[in-house]
């Protein structure tokens, strides 16, 4: 597996931080497991993290945030942090396999118009946002969109090209408000992937924004 695209330092030092949004986090927390470069970037982030935490005084330490469940760590003998949840198999990351199984091809999938189709995911109560699975089939094209905040995207298998350029499998688009693309799915494998979103996206077609707001998008 090569990853040419990862997530930006700037969504890493949140998830580090524990303040990435849950879905968001959930995405990263994939991402990390499947790649070994943003994997050093978190431990080393976590790392000046916790040197900066001996220096706070006691009370700032009581109003820290929670860590969230996507970011389970061990510490090893030697001090180095490494993912306890790092992928047991299957296509599936471990992160995700507590919501939806270890076999992409157990899904139950939904659909949501002509060659696509999503499973949302369950996140946490009180938690702001939108994670869930889409499949795309060969050679289809989502409808194109923009971002009313930060969008990460995973892809599980196959791959998809847009503005940006080709994201395969590990490959993490991580998008802001300013971006506005339509992904096109690989012509012969399709495309699987999971995506995040911290608001409700933003589409140019008609049809799309009229089934919006029955699939909850």
């Amino acid at each position: 597996m090569t990853i040419t695209h990862h997530a930006d330092d700037a969504t890493l030092m949140s998830y580090a931080a524990g303040t990435l949004p849950e879905a968001l986090a959930s995405v990263v927390a994939s991402h990390v497991t499947l790649c070994a470069r943003c994997r050093a970037e978190v431990a080393l982030m976590e790392r000046v993290g916790a040197v900066m935490m001996t220096r706070l005084p006691s009370a700032a330490l009581l109003s820290a945030p929670p860590r969230a469940p996507e970011r389970d760590i061990l510490l090893t003998d030697e001090g180095d942090h490494v993912l306890a949840a790092i992928d047991r198999g299957g296509d599936i990351p471990a992160p995700l396999s507590r919501l939806v199984g270890s076999d992409l091809s157990s899904v139950q999938w939904k659909r949501l118009g002509l060659g696509v189709w999503h499973v949302p995911l369950t996140l946490s109560a009180g938690a702001k946002g939108d994670l869930r699975l889409f499949k795309v089939a060969p050679g289809q094209a989502m409808p194109e969109h923009g971002h009313g905040g930060s969008e990460l995207s995973l892809i599980l298998a196959g791959s998809y090209t847009d503005s940006i350029g080709r994201f395969g499998v590990g490959d993490v688009a991580d998008l802001d408000d300013e971006v506005e693309h339509q992904p096109l799915a690989d012509r012969t494998t399709g495309c699987i992937c999971v995506i995040a979103s911290a608001e409700k996206a933003k589409f140019k077609g008609l049809f799309a924004r009229m089934v919006q707001p029955f699939v909850g998008l």
